[in-house]
């Protein structure tokens, strides 16, 4: 194909992703009560399924209220009159953007896959799978449990002893965290795949992930105790152990691929 012919193909790949953005967007905006109701202000309702999960959790493993979170008590404003209609914009466009992944990313592997070889696309079968899972489970890791642990614990921080300061968030500043936490969580758990790709291509081996391993646990449980509302260790392990448990599969992924491409070698070789 010529120059021209591949950036008619990429303007087909461009027009067909924001195409079905906009389709999904657009749908979200005509629901977009009910999504408010239901989904956006979920992690600030007292009866938001992550709280009554981890609180009855609690009492089954017969450690009391430990894992139970106080309510989120935050009043949202609006400052300006047109800041509801553009975060329902604003709203409508991110789930835009969650819903037509797996499509927009089959649009651009189907634009990258005819310039690699045979062996190149042998390694990378289900691709698009992987990479949707690995995506949506994260998203939903960032709105059921870091959301909630992290709205609880930044509207019941106080500065100071005399309650001077209160918190009064706006709902552009509360869509926007929310947003950040959903689409960085599935931007994160897109480890394995990374790693899968990296260790193919030579620049990391399991070898190294595995002596990075204890440099990991302190990272991980610095950040884990940052995020939960409450000093004790059962609020950190609960978002400890989903955070390493993805950095011991991304060496799992990478001595499995690392294998594979020895006996690719020793076939070759034969």
């Amino acid at each position: 194909m010529s120059f021209i012919d591949h950036l008619e193909v990429l303007r087909g790949t461009i027009v067909r992703s924001l195409s079905s953005i906009l389709i999904a967007a657009i749908v979200l905006f005509i629901y977009r009560d009910w999504i408010m109701d239901n989904i956006i202000t979920g992690p600030l309702s007292p009866d938001f399924i992550t709280y009554r999960g981890f609180c009855n959790f609690g009492h089954w493993l017969h450690i009391g209220d430990s894992l139970c979170m106080p309510p989120v008590k935050v009043q949202l404003q609006s400052t300006t009159f047109g800041g509801q209609f553009l975060s329902a914009i604003s709203m409508a466009m991110v789930g835009g953007i969650i819903i037509a992944f797996p499509f927009v990313f089959w649009q651009i592997w189907r634009f990258i896959k005819p310039a690699l070889k045979e062996k190149e696309v042998k390694n990378t079968r289900f691709a698009i799978f992987w990479v949707s899972f690995f995506f949506f489970l994260g998203a939903a890791f960032g709105f059921f449990v870091l959301g909630p642990f992290t709205f609880n614990f930044l509207a019941s921080f106080q500065l100071g002893t005399k309650n001077i300061v209160t918190t009064i968030p706006t709902f552009a500043d509360y869509l926007d965290n929310l947003t950040n936490l959903i689409l960085g969580c599935g931007i994160a758990f897109e480890m394995p795949v990374i790693v899968f790709l990296l260790t193919k291509i030579g620049l990391i081996t399991p070898n190294f992930l595995s002596k990075t391993r204890k440099y990991a646990v302190v990272v991980i449980l610095v950040v884990s105790a940052f995020i939960t509302p409450s000093p004790d260790w059962y609020s950190q392990t609960i978002v400890f152990i989903p955070l390493y448990s993805l950095f011991e599969f991304s060496i799992f992924v990478s001595r499995w691929a690392y294998k594979a491409m020895q006996k690719e070698d020793e076939k070759e070789w034969d």
